[in-house]
């Protein structure tokens, strides 16, 4: 008898187990997205650790912050001089003043004018013809390092990028699509309140 009410309560004991199942657990994943940045000295160690030009790459995010809308979006075209202008086209422009700084601009403008008249068969080159070469070509490098600091910023979780097109938006370009920016609400707060702003200043200056 003893034997068989120990088997009643050992069958007991098994038949009331009862598994739990958490649904989604099995879709979790640890969160590796860095803290949200509070103030311009945080955004600006989140750059030294993602580019490798960390200034030129905050002056980026400051003109994005300048011409976002509210929702922090900025693109794919900024409104200039009554004209619609791609928005990487636009950074390109307004960072024209920091790359002209750079000593390199100098021995290109040299060796375009030994390109030019040389392709002209020693005919002298007018500094206008001179000073247009030059402009294109820093306008296409120009427009790299924008690509190139904006995928920094991307990294660091700065920005998001897209690319609108005029059947449907698409996370890469091609199709007649353009380049539209969207800096991260906690970023767009610090640069917006003022110490961004003047720390770009700041940088301009460097």
């Amino acid at each position: 008898m003893r034997d068989k009410a120990r088997d009643s309560r050992i069958s007991g004991i098994h038949t009331g187990i009862r598994l739990c199942f958490v649904p989604g657990m099995d879709t979790v994943r640890p969160n590796t997205h860095e803290a949200s940045p509070a103030s311009v000295g945080a955004i600006l160690h989140r750059l030294s650790a993602q580019s490798a030009r960390p200034r030129y790459a905050f002056l980026v995010l400051n003109l994005l912050s300048e011409a976002a809308d509210a929702r922090g979006e900025a693109g794919p075209f900024i409104r200039r001089e009554g004209a619609a202008v791609p928005i990487r086209d636009w950074l390109t422009e307004q960072l024209m003043p920091v790359s002209a700084r750079d000593g390199r601009r100098g021995k290109l403008r040299v060796r375009l004018r030994e390109a030019i008249e040389s392709a002209a068969e020693d005919a002298s080159a007018s500094d206008a013809e001179v000073e247009a070469a030059v402009h294109e070509r820093a306008l296409a490098v120009g427009k790299t390092n924008v690509s190139r600091a904006v995928s920094d910023l991307v990294r660091a979780g700065l920005v998001e990028r897209h690319y609108a097109g005029w059947i449907k938006d698409h996370v890469n370009r091609g199709g007649g699509r353009h380049a539209v920016y969207t800096v991260a609400r906690e970023a767009l707060a610090v640069m917006r309140g003022g110490g961004g702003l003047a720390r770009a200043e700041q940088l301009r200056l460097i």
